[in-house]
């Protein structure tokens, strides 16, 4: 019996992030120069230019200022929840990409210094020395982080051909710091259950039922596994049997 595939959102009421981009700045009209202005601005420029080999030249605003990174990386991520809500799943995966691209640049740049000592992470490693973040800028990259690849693995099940091990994949990254997380637990379930792996299924469709022991999709995803389950040892019998 094949699972129904509406159930593959995992999760009642869906995502509960608010779509739309953070604001965008409004460019302000310049007043119209004259030549004369512009020539003055053009030599200005360019003095400025010839005293940066002197250590003088005016430090540019930087784009890469972690504060500003966290913007983008929150931007992207809720361009990518409404991307979603507009059934637009191939530009969503797109978006939570580049929010954990932002992410992933922020962390090597703010990340523990001894990670390299330790084993190799499922995710990143906790923004933690950073003076330049606050403590909610740094909760919402984590959080963002964990939202993204939550949110990609409901894309993915949403597509006409299912790359389940991706699916697998990004929940398991959810769990690795968030054990339970619901909609990670289900999704690894159905991920597993169509592997073929109905054991790990069933542990991960239990461990979301405990959680949201409503949600019909968990309820009916652990029925199909369990005949699974049972009819795979009724055929391991019988083979055994007909040796």
């Amino acid at each position: 019996m094949s699972a129904i595939k509406a159930g593959h959102d995992g999760s009642r009421g869906g995502h509960t992030d608010n779509g739309g981009g953070s604001p965008r700045l409004q460019q302000c009209a310049q007043p119209p120069n004259s030549s004369s202005s512009r020539t003055k601005d053009a030599r200005y420029q360019q003095q400025l230019q010839q005293r940066h080999h002197g250590g003088s030249m005016l430090k540019q605003p930087s784009l890469n200022e972690p504060g500003d990174v966290v913007r983008r990386a929150l931007d992207f991520k809720c361009q990518g929840t409404q991307c979603y809500k507009d059934k637009k799943y191939r530009e969503a995966i797109g978006k939570y990409h580049r929010a954990l691209l932002e992410i992933k640049g922020l962390c090597r740049v703010l990340g523990d210094p001894d990670t390299g000592s330790k084993p190799p992470s499922p995710l990143l490693p906790t923004i933690s020395k950073s003076s330049t973040l606050t403590d909610e800028q740094k909760g919402a990259m984590e959080n963002a982080e964990l939202e993204c690849y939550n949110s990609l693995a409901a894309c993915l099940l949403q597509m006409e051909l299912v790359n389940y091990e991706r699916v697998k994949e990004y929940c398991l990254k959810v769990l690795y710091k968030e054990g339970k997380n619901f909609k990670a637990l289900y999704r690894s379930g159905v991920a597993y259950y169509h592997l073929g792996d109905f054991q790990k299924a069933l542990y991960y469709l239990k461990e979301s039922h405990k959680q949201e022991p409503s949600d019909t999709n968990a309820i009916r995803y652990i029925q199909l596994t369990e005949m699974k389950i049972r009819r795979n040892a009724q055929r391991e019998k019988k083979e055994a049997l007909d040796v």
